[in-house]
């Protein structure tokens, strides 16, 4: 029998209504029809005015939080925010100061490359060596990879969490954590941060859609991993097992909810109610979990930087994705704001200098509305890819845009080359200049 999706969407917030609702659980604001009473030792607070959530006692403020207001179109002329560093409870981490990621005082740069695949592909630690070298030699400070890989079934490669039914098991051994535990060393070695996505919105690796499927069934919308409890705490125990492993790891910059959050996923089911709110609020929850157990390690969503303005003739500000930039950018226990650029795959074919040119530019722009570093921290294009990404990253400096990320960084180990999706950057390639001196370039930036 297939569920109507009002159906299905009653039934999946009538476990809200029968009982307190769970730390860090959304309990009122406009349109809220579920619980309103949090379990003992937390307090209903206003976030904003459509957004209140279960904070411990002790930690809620004494008056609620102002409401939010509509979010400026990217067009709006920018203005200037007084925000309070976000400041680690120990040396040596990354932080941020206003529009800036800062290091122990001093202006911290983040530039450099995505691999996503430096601690799935079974690399040995001579691999993974040479593979953040050759990235630490363009310049690079910051790589942003997989903290996540869900399996049912083990194929020999690195996983860091296997089911069994609904049941859940993180991987702790020489193929799981221990293995990210070489992913961090290599990485440091080469004086590299990392960034760590902790899904994937996406089939690849496993993702969001494996705990849905796990634990609701077949056929259940993709957008359940933001609202059902039960898919949220299965999230959460993965999140205190990953994170809280490496709360005083220097090596890490920062942690993502992520890798680029939608309301539709691979599967192509979707409830009719999942709008940009659905992913703010779960946005929020999740984010204000992981800084209860890290106060070190900066947050951000790893979204890709959509708009939600209604009638935008481009496709990536229409708000159809789930996905409202600046509204997200607003949220108290996000540190920094991720954006993505492709506009071969978003209807821009032939127009992709201009486009991506301007996208750079808005976002630069609403950094400077929320007074948080914004990166670009994916982006490519097919053809033509020195002077495309030349142009781009000249913006990014002079857009005052705080880092950038290309996707995705190649090398050639033992074992060959690595994938190349179409986008890879070998240090014998023609982008792999062009990747360094804009590194330098950005170090330079005051």
């Amino acid at each position: 029998m297939k569920l109507s999706t009002s159906f299905l969407a009653l039934a999946l917030a009538l476990p809200a209504a029968w009982a307190a609702v769970p730390l860090y659980g959304q309990c009122g604001g406009t349109g809220f029809g579920g619980e309103t009473v949090c379990v003992s030792g937390a307090t209903c607070v206003v976030q904003n005015s459509w957004y209140h959530q279960c904070i411990p006692t002790t930690a809620a403020p004494t008056t609620a939080a102002p409401t939010t207001t509509a979010a400026p179109t990217t067009t709006a002329a920018p203005t200037t925010t007084v925000t309070t560093p976000t400041a680690p409870s120990a040396s040596g981490f990354v932080y941020t100061s206003g529009t800036k990621f800062m290091l122990d005082g001093q202006k911290f740069t983040v530039v450099g490359s995505n691999s996503y695949w430096v601690g799935l592909s079974g690399l040995s630690d001579a691999d993974m060596n040479k593979a953040f070298s050759d990235i630490a030699a363009a310049g690079g400070t910051t790589v942003r990879t997989w903290g996540f890989n869900e399996v049912t079934s083990n194929n020999g490669l690195p996983y860091y969490q296997s089911w069994s039914g609904s049941t859940p098991t993180v991987n702790t051994g020489a193929s799981g954590l221990q293995n990210f535990d070489r992913v961090i060393r290599a990485a440091k070695a080469n004086g590299i941060r990392l960034i760590v996505a902790l899904t994937n919105n996406w089939s690849d690796y496993g993702g969001m859609d494996v705990y849905v499927r796990q634990i609701l069934g077949a056929n259940q919308p993709h957008d359940a991993f933001y609202t059902n409890t039960n898919v949220k705490n299965a999230f959460k125990n993965y999140i205190k097992q990953f994170v809280g492993r490496y709360v005083n790891e220097t090596g890490i910059l920062g942690w993502e909810l992520a890798n680029e959050p939608r309301c539709k996923g691979s599967s192509g089911s979707t409830s009719a109610s999942c709008s940009p709110q659905t992913v703010t609020n779960w946005a929020n929850e999740i984010s204000a979990y992981i800084k209860t157990l890290d106060s070190n390690h900066l947050v951000a969503l790893g979204d890709e930087g959509f708009y939600n303005l209604p009638g935008n003739p481009s496709y990536p500000h229409q708000g159809t994705e789930g996905i409202d930039f600046d509204v997200n950018l607003q949220i108290s226990t996000l540190d920094f704001g991720t954006v993505h650029s492709y506009p071969n795959h978003w209807g821009q074919d032939g127009n992709e200098l201009k486009w991506g040119t301007d996208w750079i530019i808005d976002h630069a722009k609403s950094q400077d509305r929320a007074g948080k570093p914004v990166i670009l921290e994916e982006f490519g294009v097919t053809s033509n890819q020195p002077a495309v990404y030349t142009q781009w990253l000249n913006n990014v400096v002079s857009s005052g845009l705080a880092g950038d990320l290309i996707w995705q960084a190649g090398s050639r180990l033992s074992g060959g080359a690595t994938h190349n999706d179409g986008y890879a950057v070998y240090p014998d390639g023609n982008v792999y200049p062009v990747i360094k001196s804009h590194a330098a370039a950005l170090k330079a930036r005051a």
